[in-house]
């Protein structure tokens, strides 16, 4: 075998894409000045027939049909938080790879060290490897979540070689690398967190966690536009996608799947910080529904879906006359363009001379909305703030508002309704071809409307 050779080549930051020479955008994600020089060390392969003490032809693995296959309810580890279970998709899958992305400080690690104590008590055997803290920065963190038995071990360490041999060797069911950009191949001359770096390491873990039966987590490090930071491939090479999503200055935090090849995208998890580590809050609508003001205008409730779990959540809007000559506007939890375009509909359709004015728009409790269906709230908010009226507390509003200021039907109507009349609502106000096909529900009053104008009208 002949010694290897060190090779230049350019990284795309952004997507991985590989190229010989520097370039000014990148061909594969069109982003500019995302290239990077790195130094990889190839060697020389033998050239020749198949080599004699490889397996045989009648050893390599046969295709097997999907009626061969057998699936087992062991195949899913539950963690004991029913959140994460959910985003999950029922449990932790044996064999899968999980990347778990946010920014410094939401509760990354703090909820996976829970989930290893929770494993741990299960009679799992767990590794917790961390590149970033010493083990006593780890049991001051551990001691503040509760108990921890023998079933989980601590490895402080950035070399993946010997992080792998420490795997095999004890062969755990799950394994948490914190965070993959620390870690580092000894074959790979770039430095840590580079993009062959990340890429090579993240492969081996592949590769163990398919071929040992072992359910990985990575932890990675989150850019400033908040994606994972490293190539685009590391989130096409993992199984499952997780964000960490909240204000680390508030007290929730939501769990948000992007990709699941075991389950849906669409469900979240909602958490509280605590003392004591994360809470699981199990009604999440009661929760943003806290502090609510009464008797204020520019005040909604709405429903949004997420998943198959109804959410309801407060929209307040603000609309005040200008001091200058070009009106403001802005939105905090949901689509800048889409509250612009509402604006329009009610200036058109509604005659409300909304363009001297100043409209703000939140999202009470943080949380982030693009759910078409929360338009009629939109809607409703800023014409209560315009005219300085108060919308009765107890009505609840929900569906898709168009250009022509018709209100359009949304899905999974008779959840949301159910949702809204458990939690004390007395009016809910929907679509009226929903209303048609909403199954009658006692104690809670259904208002059908067929355009904006209908809705204000009934208000």
């Amino acid at each position: 075998m002949a010694k290897g050779k060190n090779t230049t080549i350019f990284f795309c930051q952004s997507c991985g894409y590989e190229s010989s020479k520097w370039m000014g955008q990148c061909p594969g994600c069109r982003e500019w000045n995302s290239f990077v020089e790195e130094t990889l060390v190839t060697g020389s392969r033998k050239m020749g027939g198949p080599d004699k003490n490889k397996k045989g032809i009648g050893e390599r693995p046969a295709p097997t049909a999907l009626s061969e296959i057998s699936l087992e309810e062991e195949d899913r580890m539950t963690t004991r938080m029913q959140e994460l279970d959910r985003v999950l998709g029922g449990g932790l899958v044996r064999g899968s790879l999980t990347l778990v992305g946010g920014d410094p400080g939401i509760g990354k690690s703090t909820l996976l060290l829970q989930v290893c104590r929770n494993l741990a008590f299960d009679k799992r055997q767990v590794l917790y490897v961390s590149g970033e803290e010493s083990l006593k920065q780890i049991k001051l963190r551990a001691m503040r979540v509760g108990e921890f038995n023998e079933n989980l071990k601590l490895l402080c360490e950035n070399g993946l070689g010997l992080i792998e041999e420490t795997i095999r060797h004890m062969h755990p069911d799950v394994v948490v690398i914190d965070s993959i950009q620390t870690m580092f191949h000894e074959d790979i001359s770039s430095a840590p967190g580079s993009v062959s770096q990340v890429r090579e390491a993240t492969n081996v873990l592949l590769q163990l966690a398919k071929g040992m039966n072992i359910a990985v987590f990575i932890v990675g490090h989150v850019t400033k536009e908040g994606t994972v930071a490293g190539p685009r491939v590391l989130e096409h090479m993992v199984d499952t996608v997780l964000y960490f999503e909240g204000d680390r200055h508030a007290s929730y935090r939501i769990l948000r799947g992007v990709k699941n090849r075991f389950g849906s995208t669409n469900e979240i998890g909602v958490f509280e910080m605590e003392s004591a580590g994360l809470i699981e809050v199990e009604n999440p609508s009661e929760f943003m529904l806290s502090g609510k003001p009464k008797e204020a205008s520019g005040s909604v409730v709405v429903c949004s879906m997420e998943g198959t779990r109804p959410m309801l959540v407060e929209i307040q809007a603000l609309v005040s006359h200008s001091s200058f000559g070009i009106p403001r506007r802005q939105t905090i939890g949901t689509d800048f363009n889409r509250v612009n375009l509402l604006i329009a509909v009610l200036e058109k359709r509604l005659g409300l001379s909304l363009g001297n004015c100043d409209a703000y728009v939140n999202i009470a409790g943080g949380i982030r909305i693009l759910e078409p269906a929360i338009d009629l709230g939109i809607a409703l908010a800023v014409v209560s703030s315009f005219k300085n009226r108060v919308i009765d507390s107890g009505l609840i509003a929900m569906g898709e508002v168009g250009l022509s200021g018709e209100v359009r039907g949304i899905s999974m109507i008779q959840a949301r309704v159910q949702e809204a009349k458990k939690l004390g609502f007395t009016t809910c106000m929907v679509p009226s071809v929903c209303a048609q096909s909403l199954k009658e529900i006692t104690g809670i009053r259904v208002i059908g409307v067929k355009n904006i104008a209908e809705a204000v009208a009934v208000l």
